[in-house]
């Protein structure tokens, strides 16, 4: 995920130190434009589970499990945004998108409550953004985004349910724009989310046991729309 970030930061400054280099044309970027997408998400949390002490002799007081957790799902969605030019090379593109599909988070806790397992769900994801656009020549375009995505949760097993995620994506991509108005995005980016807790509802798992994570979603998107 480093990684990802160090890339994202260095094609920002390409970004802007190309600005007046290019010659291209923006307006042919410019307008109001809808999209079909389709991602490929991968989940990384660090999922945390406390546990007070129980009757099995095993089980020590307080104990805590710590674990990284991996999952990739497919997802669709569909994109909203207007383009608007800022000189002769550059625009500024304003949207909102939205995915529909789910990925899962599984723990099993072995804190000796019967139906120990718990799964959080993370779906409708919902990202509004700005990104800033080089245009590299009159069909194909340069852009890195910034928005805000939202995603409702859920969760099974006897615990309670846990608000909803927010958290701040970047994301690089290209635009490729054909005189029918007809355009294909690519981009590549990551979500760092805030924390989602929940806790035993008293049933199967203990009202004093807790769980945590913290997901960061990186994803890979394409889309084919039609700027009007």
């Amino acid at each position: 995920m480093n990684k990802l970030k160090v890339m994202l930061a260095a094609s920002c400054a390409l970004m802007l130190a190309s600005i007046s280099a290019v010659q291209a044309d923006s307006s042919h970027f410019a307008g109001p434009y809808v999209g079909l997408t389709g991602s490929g998400y991968g989940v990384q949390a660090d999922s945390t589970s406390n546990s007070p002490a129980t009757a099995d002799p095993d089980q020590s007081a307080g104990s805590t499990d710590n674990i990284s957790i991996g999952k990739v799902a497919a997802v669709t969605g569909v994109e909203f945004g207007y383009a608007l030019p800022v000189g002769g090379s550059f625009l500024l593109d304003v949207g909102a998108a939205y995915h529909s599909g789910e990925a899962k988070i599984d723990h099993d806790n072995d804190s000796g409550d019967n139906g120990g397992v718990v799964s959080f769900k993370i779906d409708d994801l919902v990202t509004y953004y700005i990104a800033p656009t080089l245009v590299l020549s009159d069909t194909s375009s340069l852009y890195l985004k910034i928005g805000l995505t939202e995603a409702d949760t859920g969760v099974s097993g006897d615990v309670t349910t846990p608000g909803n995620l927010s958290g701040q994506t970047w994301a690089l991509g290209t635009r490729t724009v054909l005189d029918s108005g007809i355009f294909i995005r690519t981009e590549a980016g990551y979500t760092e989310y805030n924390g989602i807790s929940a806790s035993g509802k008293g049933t199967t798992i203990q009202s004093t046991t807790t769980y945590s994570a913290e997901p960061t979603t990186a994803f890979g998107t394409v889309s084919i729309g039609f700027r009007f």
